[in-house]
This record gives C-alpha cells, structure tokens and sequence, in this order.
C-alpha cells in the first residue's frame, strides 16, 4: 500500500484516479481549497500555504492540479491563470518536500498532447519532439520544466502527454454532445484522445512500478476534428453537421 497525494483530486480524473487507488489498498489524500471530506488537506497557491500533515510518511505524489483550458476564454489574466495553477501549485509542492525532506519515491505529473502544439500536420510526434511554439505548447513547457525539478532531490518524475480524456460522466465528450454534432475550426486539426480509466491505469502504473520519463497518453488511434465528431455523431445518433463551428480562442 502506497500513501499518495492527488492534486486536482476533486476533478474529473482525480475523481476516477481515487476511486481506482482505494479500491487497490492504496492510501489516497487530496489537496483542496476547500476540505470537505476526512482525505482532504487544506492548500492555498494565493498565500503558499499547505497542511503538512497531508505530507505526513508521503511516498508519491500525482499533480493534477491546473484551471481548465476549455472553460474560460483566453484573456491575458486567464492565460496567466492556467499557466499559474499548473506551475506554482507544483512550486509550491516542490519547495514543502524539499523544506521538510520528505524522501518521496515519485512525482507524477500530468501534462498535455498539445505540448507539441496544435498543428494540423499528420505527424505522429515522439516524446524526443520539441515543445510547439504556441500558446499551449508554452503552458505544456513551463509545467514539465515545474515537475522536472524534483529530481533535483533524486525523486523519480514520470510526465503524461494526455489528449482529450473521454468519459461518460462529464468533461469534452460531454460538451460535444450537442444536439447536432459539428467539427471545431477548420475540422481538419487532430485531436489525440484517451479513455479515462485507461489514463487513471497509466498513473497507476507509474506508481506501482516506480516508473519514470515523459509518455504520451494517448490512444494509438487518432481522429481529425471532423472525423471524431463524424464518428461522435453516429455512436449517440444524432445528426452531424459537416461546418464547422468557428474556434472562440
């Protein structure tokens, strides 16, 4: 049994993330803004504040902590907060194990297919590939240059390139759901994708492995935009309409 920290518990792979661990015999503790439940510790990026006692005989970590790319557009000051939950939350961690030198095993951290930006190309990128030159390839770079400095402490970092999660019980499968399906853009970007419970076994993985280095968490298979919701369309059975919906970013 590993004693684990998630951050970003409380989303929708923290979620799925935790259930998989307790049902593994593993010890799971969230970090949250507002503790809720008896797992959950108090943590506040504003003030640099953590309760130590979620770091208490800690042994792994899986920060999965960052604001939603999809949720807001994309302001100056809302840009500045998606790179800052990612970066400063893994700060945060980094300066609390290294102050009270905890001899943690691993640090897990997610990341984003989009760290080889967003190209239409129909290159099939390896993790040797540099970081694209966009706004999200930049976001990806700053949040892998966060979690890489903990092997500075000879802790062990694994990084997952994840696509799109799809899940039935919320996040972007749920928001393509419309009533008639339509590609985003031009359609003819690719979009890498991931099951959840696939994603979730993949974090496990590294954790009961030891497992270390930069993946790519996707599915071998990838659609274009037009394409998946062509697709989508079909399995829910709702009608697809081939224009595209015009990006708002």
């Amino acid at each position: 049994m590993a004693k684990i920290i998630i951050t970003g518990g409380t989303g929708l792979v923290g979620r799925r993330l935790t259930e998989f661990l307790v049902n593994r015999n593993h010890e799971v503790r969230i970090l949250s803004r507002n503790p809720k439940a008896q797992y959950e510790y108090k943590w506040d990026l504003s003030t640099n504040e953590i309760d130590e006692k979620s770091l208490l005989d800690i042994e792994y970590i899986v920060h999965l902590a960052g604001a939603g790319i999809a949720e807001k557009r994309w302001t100056a000051e809302r840009k500045k907060v998606i790179i800052d939950s990612r970066v400063d939350s893994a700060n945060l961690l980094f300066s609390k194990i290294k102050e009270l030198k905890i001899p943690l095993k691993g640090f897990i951290s997610a990341s984003g297919s989009n760290f080889y930006g967003a190209k239409t190309a129909d290159t099939i990128y390896k993790e040797t590939d540099k970081a694209g030159t966009d706004f999200l390839g930049d976001v990806c770079l700053q949040w892998e240059k966060a979690a890489a400095q903990f092997e500075s402490l000879n802790v062990p970092v694994t990084i997952l390139r994840t696509g799109i999660i799809l899940s039935q019980t919320g996040g972007a499968l749920e928001k393509m759901k419309t009533p008639i399906v339509s590609p985003l853009g031009s359609g003819k970007q690719y979009l890498s994708w991931i099951h959840i419970d696939d994603v979730c076994q993949m974090y496990i993985n590294a954790i009961e492995t030891n497992l270390s280095g930069i993946y790519n968490a996707v599915a071998p298979e990838f659609h274009t935009s037009r394409s998946f919701s062509k697709l989508l369309a079909q399995k829910i059975r709702r009608p697809y309409l081939p224009i595209s919906v015009p990006e708002s970013y």
